[in-house]
């Protein structure tokens, strides 16, 4: 309902600024203050008063004047406050959102746009355990396509695997040379990366350490598997595809537990084998802005703004990452409308090259996204899988679970619930939690910004964290729940003979709810429509985590000040109900789209 009434505030504002003969080009229209009364607001006579030459309020004023709200749907009444325009919906905005929330467990969806999107996250180079460092790229990249999903995209998952640079020649090299008595510690867990990730670790360390000759012998066998996936020699892909496929396993177990899974692994050595690769190399060959310097082909990109030069082939003909990556890409073009990639802030010059390239090989860039992230730190420092040292996801993880699990032990006398607790749904809470905490904690920050991690922070039920917001569905299914069990009909649960309820069928009148709490709390069911589609055309999944939090806020006033099941009037009652099952709805479709559970009790 918020999508269509900005429609109309946008039509009605547009109309009304031609009949005064000035520009509609930007309407300025936007959420008003918290202290303004009104549904939408709009700044323009900020940008116009210069133009005719009076105060903004004048100029809001006369624009109030020449808007026309006849013919509208939710479109109410038209004042000012100050500066600004101000715009409210009637009475059937409020009921027509309740009568498409409170039914709808898909309630925020938006129709199918016919669009397809490939989202590419994670792609952790397969050299061992995910640490936490990284951890921001799965958890975000899974929310961007959760979010895409939900705006009406047909989205794929992919994980592109780096199976052909100097790491994994490095890593098939050791993984071959030294056996389990050469490796100075145990793995870590019970898990493929834990076990194979120790002969990556010895063969670093050999490099550095060993003897010049020995270094040297090392160098060339190394360089021996990095000329044999170039020139395709199966045997080479095999020997290294064992330990891809090994380690890459270990890892979709991490990632499962998030969870973050893909449609599909594309292998960069995929790009060699099929020729297209050296399709790349020979085409940037020919453009006017390749040059052989330094012994390597090279791209200059000063036209693009761009200082550093892209290397894109070898002396010895052999090709690089991007090189490999501009033909994934142009895969990607070929099979889908648009394509979205998750990087950490070290990627952000590799990202930029990328685009100059693409468009200087003719493509439309205009499809690609990108999504540029910090990395994520705890208290203690930096990680490095390499030396071996720091915090993996997995210890975040479990012990993300274990406190969680201790929150929820010691609140366990403070449940307004009267329903018993197993030691079974303990465990599930403590999982939905402790994850929930982890992700949305995540999630919930600008990418861009970095992150310390904090417990505290994370896991504080009272605070502007997962518990917090994943509370707001627990009450409300404990609210419907017991409204059930009173004889109460709830919509999406008492369903007719064919298992369909809507509102109207329950003879719901949203013109019951009187109070201001109630009447805010559905406003704000209202916009989550409009809130997917804004977050999705900007890729920034953590607006809906900032709308959680003021949905929460918006619900535990409603929850305070207005009783549902044992509301004296019957027809309150059951606005009331409806209202909590659209709650209950929006809610848990905003945790979706952040990839975090939505516990029906807690």
């Amino acid at each position: 309902m918020f999508r269509q009434f900005r429609s109309e505030v946008a039509d009605a504002l547009g109309e009304a600024l031609a009949s005064l003969d000035l520009p509609t080009d930007d309407l300025g229209i936007e959420r008003p203050p918290d202290d303004m009364d009104a549904t939408l607001a709009s700044s323009v006579a900020f940008r116009l008063a210069g133009e005719v030459g009076d105060a903004p309020p004048n100029v809001a004023a006369t624009v109030a004047d020449a808007v026309d709200i006849d013919g509208y749907d939710y479109l109410n009444a038209v004042d000012t406050a100050g500066p600004y325009v101000n715009f409210h919906a009637g009475e059937r905005y409020l009921a027509d959102t309740l009568d498409a929330a409170a039914p709808d467990a898909d309630y925020g969806a938006l129709p199918d746009r016919d669009t397809s999107v490939v989202v590419e996250h994670t792609s952790a180079n397969p050299t061992g355990p995910v640490h936490v460092g990284r951890a921001r790229n799965p958890i975000v990249g899974d929310a961007v396509a959760n979010l895409m999903e939900y705006a009406g995209y047909d989205v794929d998952r992919h994980y592109y695997v780096n199976d052909a640079g100097r790491q994994m020649a490095v890593f098939t090299w050791a993984y071959e040379r030294f056996d389990e008595s050469d490796l100075a510690e145990d793995p870590a867990r019970d898990r493929a990366e834990y076990d194979l990730v120790r002969y990556y670790r010895k063969g670093n360390s050999y490099l550095e350490e060993a003897d010049p000759e020995a270094v040297e012998t090392a160098e060339d066998e190394i360089a021996a598997i990095l000329q044999g996936l170039e020139a395709g020699d199966e045997e080479t892909y095999e020997r290294v595809g064992e330990v891809v496929d090994t380690v890459l396993g270990g890892m979709k177990d991490c990632l499962a537990r998030l969870p973050a899974e893909f449609d599909e692994f594309v292998k960069e050595t995929r790009f060699m084998r099929d020729g297209s690769t050296d399709d790349i190399a020979a085409r940037l060959k020919e453009t006017d802005h390749a040059v052989y310097e330094e012994d390597a082909w090279q791209l200059e990109l000063d036209d693009w703004g761009i200082d550093k030069n892209l290397v894109f082939l070898r002396s010895d003909d052999t090709s690089l990452y991007t090189t490999r990556d501009l033909a994934h890409h142009e895969w990607k073009f070929a099979n889908y409308d648009r394509a979205v990639t998750v990087l950490g802030e070290d990627h952000k010059l590799q990202a930029d090259q990328l685009d100059a390239t693409l468009e200087l090989l003719g493509n439309d860039t205009d499809r690609l996204g990108h999504v540029i992230y910090s990395y994520v730190n705890l208290p203690d420092g930096k990680m490095s899988t390499r030396k071996g040292t720091g915090v993996m996801l997995d210890d975040l993880l479990d012990e993300a679970i274990d406190r969680a699990r201790e929150a929820v032990e010691t609140r366990m006398n403070d449940r307004i619930r009267d329903d018993d607790l197993t030691e079974a749904d303990v465990e599930r809470i403590a999982h939905e939690v402790g994850i929930g905490a982890v992700r949305y904690d995540i999630v919930s920050k600008q990418p861009a910004k970095a992150i310390t991690f904090d417990w505290e922070d994370a896991l504080d039920f009272e605070g502007q964290s997962a518990p917090f917001v994943q509370y707001v569905h627990a009450r409300c299914c404990g609210i419907l729940d017991e409204a059930a069990d009173a004889g109460v009909e709830v919509p999406g649960v008492t369903a007719d003979a064919e298992g369909v309820v809507d509102v109207d069928a329950l003879d719901v009148d949203a013109s019951t709810l009187e109070t201001e709490a109630a009447r805010d709390l559905l406003r704000e069911v209202a916009r989550f429509p409009a809130a997917i589609e804004s977050a999705a055309d900007d890729l920034e999944p953590h607006t809906i985590a900032t709308f959680t939090r003021e949905f929460a806020d918006a619900y535990n006033a409603f929850y305070r000040e207005c009783p549902v099941v044992t509301a004296e009037d019957e027809d309150l009652r059951a606005a009331r109900v409806a209202l909590v099952a659209a709650a209950k709805h929006t809610m848990a479709n905003a945790l979706d789209v952040l990839g975090v559970e939505a516990p029906d009790s807690m």
